[in-house]
């Protein structure tokens, strides 16, 4: 055969072969958005569905192709190649939700507990209480950004609108305006850090399957995250300007997560010190920052491995730093009634158990599109977007899928799945955490009837449906797109991490 025909040939099987996966990769989205939309499936039965899917049509030369790949670049051994393509596809996938879970496990286990901690104690109060006298009825809305972000690190989003909620409403009562305003301003901190900082399940999620260090996906989170919340309170100041929602009167339920009610005997102990409230927050991020900035300066040579550096190293290990973390979260029991510190680490890995299922059946379908070649169809396909434009198409990408299924987790988790052939790319021109951070990015538009989070905030604040998507809609519009910029922003003026 000629060598031009033969040239010709290889592209045309080529050419078929990335046209298949993206086949494989439509059919496994739409088996996402069906379950959710449609069949109402919960996320943990949808994602492990779909990674199955993925499994069985990944089977023959898709995954032969993905293990010589893997060989050829050293990341494979050829008996661990072996091992995959004997391994049936519901083997790989078991596999693959085994590593995740031992990943991101004990992680979100302690984080949970952290969390139920902070809680129960009200020392999360404290932190809100203490920003809002700092800073004086006037700058209330940054106070309350502020609070839900530095809150929503270790707490799940809901449970902080959940905590922050009553004290918007005060705020309202007090000024006798601005409560859209007040509403929007914990949405602008405690949604942000729910895409972007570790240990939230959806960015660390994402750490893993991009291949971003923790640390510094918790350093970019924090700080790209810092800056959109602030840039955000601009939007949610506009919108409450057109859009007016009276101070209604609603039943003051409590979710699950609030922990059983206090009496007003149990209301009269005493609240923890500030310190003793943000001690369980600040430890585990100093730590892993400090290991990340270690692990960082032996790999650069800048300096040489000694007992410090170990000692350091270990102490910034994300597990070891979220056990601390827990350490001084116990502390803040003896704040908590005798009955409520009996159950309180049994409901918080209750609560943390079904996270954990839901993010390991993420990592599974990610890893089975991985297996399946998405990294050589993205690499493909991002070949002809230049430069800083790539983090705009996993911005969309994002988008439209937590736009049509409505969790910003499962959105992140897909996403993640479908591009992390770009982080593996050789030209892409800055640190693969910048993708990361877009995905994050967009997981918040459009938050509309399909997000859990638009029910519960309309339902706590008093909201109407119409007067969610008028203001709920077009701020976590605004939301993505400030983090997207900042993003863009930093990876423009810092690229290199």
């Amino acid at each position: 055969m000629p060598p031009r025909v033969d040239k010709l040939s290889q592209q045309v099987r080529s050419w078929n072969f990335i046209m298949n996966i993206w086949i494989i990769v439509s059919s496994a989205v739409a088996v996402v958005l069906v379950s959710i939309l449609v069949f109402r499936l919960h996320a943990f039965l949808t994602l492990l569905l779909a990674g199955m899917l993925v499994a069985v049509l990944a089977t023959g030369e898709p995954i032969t192709r993905f293990t010589e790949f893997q060989v050829s670049g050293g990341q494979m051994s050829s008996v661990d190649a072996s091992a995959i393509l004997k391994m049936s596809p519901s083997s790989r996938l078991g596999q693959a939700f085994g590593e995740t879970a031992g990943k991101i496990g004990i992680l979100i286990a302690l984080a949970s507990v952290v969390g139920g901690c902070l809680l129960e104690s009200r020392a999360a109060s404290v932190i809100v209480d203490r920003m809002l006298k700092l800073v004086g009825p006037k700058r209330a809305p940054e106070a309350m950004a502020v609070s839900a972000f530095v809150l929503a690190i270790p707490v799940f989003f809901d449970t902080v609108f959940y905590l922050m909620v009553p004290l918007a409403r005060s705020l309202r009562e007090k000024v006798g305006a601005n409560y859209v305003l007040f509403i929007l301003a914990i949405l602008a901190g405690g949604s942000i850090a729910h895409s972007l900082v570790p240990p939230t399940p959806g960015p660390l999620l994402v750490a893993g399957i991009i291949g971003v260090d923790v640390g510094t996906m918790m350093i970019a989170g924090l700080s790209i995250g810092f800056v959109s919340s602030i840039l955000s309170l601009f939007a949610a100041r506009v919108i409450n300007h057109f859009v007016d929602v009276p101070l209604r009167s609603i039943e003051e339920t409590q979710g699950d997560s609030a922990g059983p009610v206090r009496t007003d005997e149990e209301n009269a102990m005493p609240m923890p010190s500030l310190l003793a409230s943000l001690l369980p927050i600040g430890i585990p991020v100093v730590l892993i920052a400090m290991g990340s900035i270690v692990s960082y300066l032996l790999k650069s040579g800048r300096i040489e491995s000694s007992v410090a550096t170990d000692v350091l190293g270990s102490l910034g290990d994300k597990n070891i730093a979220l056990g601390i973390a827990v350490v001084f979260a116990f502390s803040l029991l003896r704040n908590c009634p005798a009955r409520i510190r009996a159950t309180l680490v049994g409901r918080s890995l209750a609560s943390a158990g079904n996270i954990i299922l839901i993010t390991s059946a993420g990592g599974a379908f990610g890893a089975m599109l991985r297996q399946a070649g998405i990294e050589e169809a993205v690499g493909d396909l991002a070949g002809g977007v230049p430069g800083l434009m790539i983090l705009p198409v996993a911005f969309l990408v994002t988008a439209a899928i937590r736009t049509l299924q409505g969790s910003a987790t499962v959105a992140m988790i897909t996403a993640a799945g479908v591009l992390q052939g770009l982080a593996q790319a050789d030209s892409l021109p800055f640190h693969p955490v910048y993708l990361a951070m877009a995905i994050g990015a967009g997981s918040k538009p459009i938050s509309w009837m399909t997000d859990s989070a638009f029910w519960i905030i309309t339902r706590m604040s008093g909201m109407t449906e119409s007067e969610g998507l008028k203001t709920i809609s077009p701020m976590s519009t605004a939301l993505g797109f400030s983090a997207l910029t900042v993003t863009m922003i930093f990876a423009a003026i810092y690229p290199a991490v």
